[in-house]
């Protein structure tokens, strides 16, 4: 049986930024997090693991200084993430993995590091330019087969923080990682096919209601432009969503990209 490599974890912390609050003022105080494979801060806000705190409500928060080897970044809120005795589920991929981050934030960005342990396997560049809202990168795991926890390391460009995500992993060689999977759709009652052409998100209601209702039988449709408050309820996509964080939306926004940071599946 394979032993778990895991981080090893300095005992000299730097203190929590003050920038790192648990409020939700807009997505400007929102920062980025790898959605796929799930993070265990992504575990968290799934609740796939239970009582994990505050990092539930804010998987994109999880930033501290550069040059740290702490799943929780040096945040003692967010110490959940160390604690490796929490039965993180580790997902089984191939050797060559893709990890997708979700950005609230999209901040100037230096690199993106990727660790197991205290060996660096991966850099990109982000040549100090803001990124596209959702980042990703293909990392070779080869060397690497069995259970495995990967630290992934966002540095931004103009500031010193850098925000940490870890991921657990079973390395079983020979693959890829699936794309990130997407909810199966479910059968209809009859055969009847859809005229062609004819996109999915027309059979929702698309009654376009006023931000701040919910619990009704229909939801509006997710629209960009339109300022949602907490609580607030929309249809995207065939699936129902509830507003965790108050934002304008905006184009690459939709609710299905920023589900855990902006919306909660009904």
């Amino acid at each position: 049986m394979n032993t778990r490599k895991l981080i090893a974890y300095p005992l000299t912390a730097v203190a929590a930024a003050a920038g790192s609050t648990l409020v939700f003022a807009s997505p400007a105080s929102a920062h980025g997090y790898v959605a796929s494979p799930p993070s265990r801060q992504a575990l968290c806000a799934q609740r796939a693991v239970p009582d994990c705190g505050p990092i539930t409500y804010e998987p994109q928060s999880v930033e501290g200084p550069k040059g740290l080897k702490r799943c929780d970044g040096g945040l003692s809120q967010f110490a959940v993430l160390n604690d490796n005795n929490r039965g993180w589920p580790a997902r089984e991929v191939g050797d060559t993995v893709t990890f997708s981050w979700t950005l609230t934030a999209r901040h100037r960005t230096s690199t993106w590091e990727y660790f197991i342990g205290d060996t660096r396997i991966a850099q990109f560049d982000g040549g100090n330019r803001q990124p596209e809202a959702v980042v990703t990168h293909r990392v070779d795991l080869s060397d690497f087969a069995g259970p495995q926890t990967v630290l992934a390391i966002w540095n931004i460009g103009d500031t010193p923080m850098a925000f940490y995500n870890c991921i657990d992993l079973d390395v079983q060689g020979g693959g890829t990682t699936p794309p990130t999977q997407s909810p199966t759709p479910k059968p209809t009652s009859t055969p009847t096919q859809e005229p062609t052409g004819q996109p999915t998100s027309t059979a929702l209601p698309t009654n376009p209601g006023t931000p701040g209702q919910t619990g009704g039988p229909t939801a509006p449709a997710w629209a960009a432009g339109t300022a949602y408050r907490v609580g607030d309820e929309v249809a995207f996509d065939g699936e129902r969503y509830r507003c965790r964080q108050a934002h304008t939306a905006i184009r690459s926004w939709e609710p299905s990209l920023f589900t855990l940071a902006l919306w909660l599946p009904v």
